[in-house]
């Protein structure tokens, strides 16, 4: 089945800057594409879930003809755009049977360990740290609840750490905390970092890797033709590595929609700061709030934080998968997650925001992502619709995806997100409409519930 064209491709994906890319060294892109080519499998998308499907098939098949086609830069998307941590579970998936309960939780850890294990194993130049996560409770129910949870999981074999509000103070001084819960498993990542980090290993290892080189057209087949402005792909697969931009290929266009998330980031704070902060021994927090805020600290001591408020996100009319205009565009969503950062950290106040940016989520209407493949002649592999869990999942993606490449896909296929069906995405303006109205009468996002 073909698909439509595309037409300006580049304008509807905006540059990336973050903390993330702002605070790494120089970056010289590889040349894009100028001429007719082939491969076995074509990568649309330089992000984790590309970077990392490449990585796992050229392990497992040397001799596989790889190319990877992306739009502007490694990691110019939500790889390189979000709060950057590493965390475990699957959005929307409900916990309440014990055995998927563990699947789903050591599925994600083996994600994170091998993230982990991936930089150690190469000695990339990645900045990242692994010293545990906490989700914060505002309310006393709540706490109480996720203290009965802890316990719970604990008899299924989960090992969760319940923080009462004097235990967690000592970790981090967030104002109106109730108790906390941490996963010691879970950590940090600049994905900027370890992408780039790889980029000389996949060159290396025969992978052809092209940078502003968007895909403009594609047309299944037995071969599939990739229409790029310096030349035509014909690849006998193809992997759709793109996220919350995939409807922009004509693909998942009611089951996938990009929501743009605003972010900051102070200074780097030394010890002293971080001290008079209240942030401890500690990599990152999510609250339990219905617009849910999340903050992390970077080895160098930057503050990352994000949500909190319907303010932090946008949808935009049609899809639009690039923010308009500067970070003074969004001053108010900015305004307003500043406003979040010191309602939980007062002595905040006083610092200096170096960074802000937007990036574009995959969002699906249950919150599950989905991987696995289609079309007429089974070519066409998947990953997406990360919700928000993308650093841990979008790396997994590679794993599975290459499994399923190679017929050797048994042990996924009890995971929610094997092949799920996305769907109830409206089309406009019903969507818009929708979303707007939604977030305004609730203060949450669209979702069924878990």
């Amino acid at each position: 089945m073909a698909r439509a064209a595309l037409v300006d491709t580049r304008s509807h994906i905006d540059s990336a800057r973050s903390v993330w890319s702002e605070a790494g060294p120089v970056y010289e892109p590889v040349p894009p594409l100028r001429a007719d080519a082939a491969a076995d499998v074509a990568i649309i998308g330089g992000g984790f879930t590309g970077i990392s499907t490449a990585y796992h098939l050229i392990r497992r098949f040397p001799s596989l003809r790889i190319m990877i086609l992306e739009a502007r830069h490694l990691a110019n998307g939500a790889s390189g755009r979000n709060g950057g941590m590493m965390l475990n579970w699957i959005n929307g998936v409900s916990s309440r049977d014990p055995e998927l309960t563990r699947r789903v939780y050591e599925t994600t850890r083996a994600g994170i360990d091998g993230i982990v294990g991936m930089i150690q194993e190469h000695d990339l130049p990645v900045r990242h740290r692994r010293d545990g996560c906490l989700e914060v409770l505002t309310d006393a129910r709540r706490a109480e609840a996720a203290h009965a949870r802890v316990e719970q999981l604990a008899s299924w074999g989960i090992s969760l750490q319940y923080l009462d509000s004097a235990a967690l103070s000592k970790r981090l001084g967030v104002r109106g905390a109730a108790g906390a819960v941490l996963d010691a498993t879970e950590g940090q990542l600049n994905g900027v970092d370890l992408l780039r980090g790889l980029r000389p290993l996949l060159l290396a290892w025969g992978v052809a890797v092209h940078e502003d080189t968007p895909v403009l057209g594609i047309r299944e087949g037995r071969t599939i033709e990739l229409t790029t402005p310096g030349g035509i792909v014909r690849a006998a697969a193809i992997v759709l590595a793109t996220n919350g931009y995939t409807p922009r290929l004509g693909y998942f266009k009611s089951g996938v929609f990009p929501l743009h998330s605003h972010v900051i980031a102070t200074e780097p704070l030394d010890a002293e700061a971080r001290a008079a902060l209240g942030w401890g021994q500690v990599a990152g927090f999510s609250d339990d709030r219905d617009r849910i805020a999340y903050a992390s600290m970077t080895p160098a001591g930057e503050l990352v934080f994000g949500g909190g408020s319907n303010a932090a996100y946008a949808y935009l009319y049609g899809n639009k998968t690039s923010y308009p205009g500067t970070p003074d565009s969004a001053g108010p969503a900015f305004e307003a997650i500043r406003r979040r950062l010191t309602g939980y950290f007062p002595a905040a106040e006083r610092l200096r925001i170096a960074h802000r940016w937007t990036g574009t989520l995959g969002i699906t209407m249950s919150r599950l992502c989905s991987m696995g493949v289609r079309g007429e002649h089974r070519n066409v592999y998947y990953a997406l619709g990360y919700s928000g869990h993308g650093v841990t999942l979008a790396n997994l993606a590679g794993r599975v995806l290459c499994d399923i490449y190679a017929g050797d896909d048994a042990r996924w296929r009890d995971l929610p997100f094997y092949m799920a069906p996305l769907r109830g995405v409206p089309p406009e303006p019903l969507r818009w409409l929708g979303y707007h109205a939604y977030t305004k009468l609730t203060g949450r996002s669209p979702r069924k519930a878990a």
